[in-house]
């Protein structure tokens, strides 16, 4: 598959939800049906709107509607196309919107400024190796993460995911942050930075990264393995104020999760099979994409390491304990 058709595939696949631009449209999932919650009693709410971004982490959400797991909560889930967690804080905020796919260092990011305060719900994705990396063009001079030193790298933004995890490897290569400068480009305009020279070398992430390499890219480092091996990627968030108003809501939305979560970690072909549904990526596509792992919970110490990378390179004005981000199991 060339770079050209990757492009219109979406904003971005697995870790996109570092933050890669503003809202788009609007989506719904029918969820229809009379069936009782099976927790018994009225819910606070029965129809719930919840941010998804159109990338493989969303399927489980979908995996549980295919399946009937919201019919038998007694929940209608309807679901707001989004691409930055950032910018939909004033629908969590004012309660238009329920809850939201983000990522762990969007998560960490809002809480940090203070714009809302906000738990993570349930997990969805750890990184895995060959899901993102730092690639350099066919006949680059730089070899590895050391020749980075005074060289330019792309990432989709500043300050996010990619930047952080690049610092890990160069770090562990003997070399400082500062060593490399780094720029703001978009996944589907990296490329042609390298062909340009206007880079020289780009942080990607799956199916960017794969079609990359296929068009005579040279992957240098791996960004989620080595130091930053089984990093939470991403997971679903909602407010403190959400969990508190609305705590039968809660547990019967996190029962039918976590039964697809389930699912989604056992059973790759039920991923396959929801992901074209809401997405422009191909079922081939799909089937071939590197994926990280969708497991039931975070590894705590990854996540504490990553805060602790954020707050050491200055992107976290505050040390963070991340415990605390963590929302008590409903039941």
């Amino acid at each position: 598959m060339r770079l050209t058709r990757v492009i219109t595939v979406t904003c971005a696949t697995v870790l996109a939800l570092a933050a890669c631009g503003s809202g788009g449209g609007t989506t719904t999932t029918k969820t229809t049906g009379s069936a009782a919650p099976s927790s018994g009693g009225g819910l606070e709410k029965s129809t719930i709107t919840v941010g998804v971004v159109p990338v493989p982490s969303s399927s489980p959400l979908y995996i549980a509607e295919k399946r009937g797991f919201f019919k038998e909560e007694g929940l209608t889930v309807k679901t707001e196309i989004i691409q930055a967690p950032q910018a939909v804080m004033p629908k969590i905020l004012n309660g238009s919107m329920d809850a939201f796919l983000t990522s762990y260092v969007s998560l960490m990011a809002i809480q940090d400024s203070g714009a809302a305060k906000l738990k993570l719900f349930q997990h969805v994705q750890t990184g895995a190796p060959g899901i993102a990396g730092v690639v350099v063009p066919k006949g680059s001079p730089v070899k590895a993460a050391a020749d980075l030193k005074g060289k330019t790298v792309a990432v989709n933004v500043l300050k996010a995911l990619g930047q952080t995890t690049t610092n890990a490897h160069l770090q562990e290569a003997g070399l400082k942050p500062e060593d490399v400068k780094f720029v703001a480009i978009q996944f589907a305009e990296q490329l042609g930075a390298l062909a340009t020279k206007k880079v020289d070398a780009a942080w990607l992430v799956e199916p960017f990264l794969s079609a990359a390499v296929k068009e005579g890219a040279t992957q240098i480092i791996d960004t989620t393995s080595g130091p930053t091996a089984g990093i939470p990627i991403d997971g679903w968030g909602v407010s403190e104020k959400w969990l508190a108003d609305n705590p039968k809501t809660a547990a019967a939305f996190h029962r039918a999760l976590a039964k697809a979560q389930k699912i989604a970690g056992e059973d790759r072909n039920a991923i396959n099979e929801v992901v074209p549904t809401y997405t422009q990526i191909p079922a081939p596509a799909v089937a071939a994409m590197k994926l990280g792992t969708f497991g039931m919970e975070p590894d705590m110490a990854a996540f504490q390491k990553l805060a602790d990378l954020l707050h050491g390179y200055g992107y976290l004005k505050a040390k963070m304990d991340v415990s605390t981000l963590i929302a008590s199991k409903v039941e």
